[in-house]
Formats: structure tokens, sequence, C-alpha cells
């Protein structure tokens, strides 16, 4: 009889055992889709890193093609810091979701032997970290766009700046060229009024000197 019971309760535990894991809910599709989604978000990073490298050294030298080259690299050296921090910080977030993402897979499989009720709790868990990594994904996104955006704004004022300026740069040569041509004209005239005034001294001089009468001769001593 009791050879009988042992039997009976090896023969329950084998079922039990070999019937868990297809109770136990799938959570393996989300890891399948989270893995390709870090290394979509990887490979963006890189290659912006890349453009963005590309794209300062063309800034840079383009610095040295302008009058306050010091000024012109700061400005540049603090936007590429700025820019590559905050890539720098999305790779630091991306480090930490694949970390998450890796204890929960551990955390399934030790799952696995777990009751149905915590089973479900731990899907439950799983799926809020997958909705939550979707969230961060998509802020994440958005304030690439809006930086984008706000780099597209400061770049056509920066242009309607450097136009206006022009513009007033060549409406001051413009004036200060008619005023030069106006001096210029105004020193000739004044040159000729000098002259005529000059001619009609001299002349006055020779005038003067015709009407004045002849001195007489003194006496011939006897």
């Amino acid at each position: 009889m009791k050879k009988i019971i042992a039997l009976l309760v090896l023969a329950s535990a084998g079922l039990a055992g070999f019937a868990q894991p297809a109770d136990a809910p799938a959570a393996q599709p989300d890891l399948l889709t989270a893995a390709p989604s870090m290394a979509a978000e990887r490979t963006r990073i890189g290659a912006e890193r890349a453009r963005l490298t590309t794209g300062f050294a063309v800034e840079d030298a383009a610095c040295y093609r302008k009058f306050m080259v010091n000024n012109c690299l700061d400005k540049v050296r603090l936007k590429r810091e700025e820019m590559l921090a905050d890539l720098r910080r999305q790779e630091i977030s991306l480090n930490a979701q694949e970390r998450k993402a890796k204890g929960a897979e551990q955390i399934r499989k030790t799952e696995e032997k777990a009751s149905p009720e915590m089973q479900q709790e731990a899907a439950e868990k799983r799926a809020e970290a997958t909705k939550d990594f979707a969230a961060r994904m998509a802020r994440d996104k958005q304030k690439i766009a809006d930086r984008a955006t706000l780099e597209s704004n400061e770049k056509a004022s920066s242009e309607a700046s450097s136009n206006r300026s022009k513009a007033n740069q060549g409406k001051a040569v413009e004036r200060s060229s008619k005023q030069a041509g106006s001096a210029a004209e105004l020193r000739k005239f004044n040159e000729r009024v000098d002259k005529a005034k000059e001619r009609q001294a001299r002349y006055d001089r020779d005038q003067a000197a015709q009407d004045k009468p002849a001195v007489k001769s003194l006496p011939t001593p006897e």
C-alpha cells in the first residue's frame, strides 16, 4: 500500500512538472521585439554621432575663414559638447533598458517554475516594462525632432540676420560714397573760389599801381 501511494505521488509530481511550462505565459516575443529596437537605436545613435562629427568638422573649417576665429570655434565646441552629451545620455538610457530587459529575462526563466499567480504577475510587470520602454523611445524621438526643428529655426534666423547686416553695410557704403563725392565737389568749388579771389586781388593791385601819379624829379642843382 505504501509503495502504491509513493508511486502515485511521484507520478503526480512528474505530470505537474511536465504541464507547468505549457501553462506559463509566453513572454519571449516581447524580448525578441525589444532586442531589434535596441539594436536599431544603437545604429541610429552611431549614425547621428558620425553625422554630427562630420558636420562640426565642416563648421570648424568654416570658422578659420572668419574674422573672429576663436569666438566661432568656441561656439562650435559648446554646441558639439551639448549635442554629443545628449547622444551619450541616450546611450546610457539604452544601456539601462538593456540591463533591465536582461534582468527581466532572467526573472522569467526563474519564474517558469513558479505558481500561475506569480507567473501572471510577472507577465504584467514585463508588459508594463515594455510599455515604459516604448514610451521612453517615443519621448527620445520627439526630443530629437524638436531639437532638429529648433536648429532649423535658429539657422533661418541667423541667415535672415546676416542678410539684414549685409544690406545695412551696403547702404552705409553707398552713403559714404555719396558723402565722399559731395566733399570732393565742395573742395573743388572752394578751390575755384579761392583762385578767383586771388586773380581779383592781383588785378586790383595792378590797377592801383597804374593809377598812382608819377613822382616828379628833383631840380638839378646849379
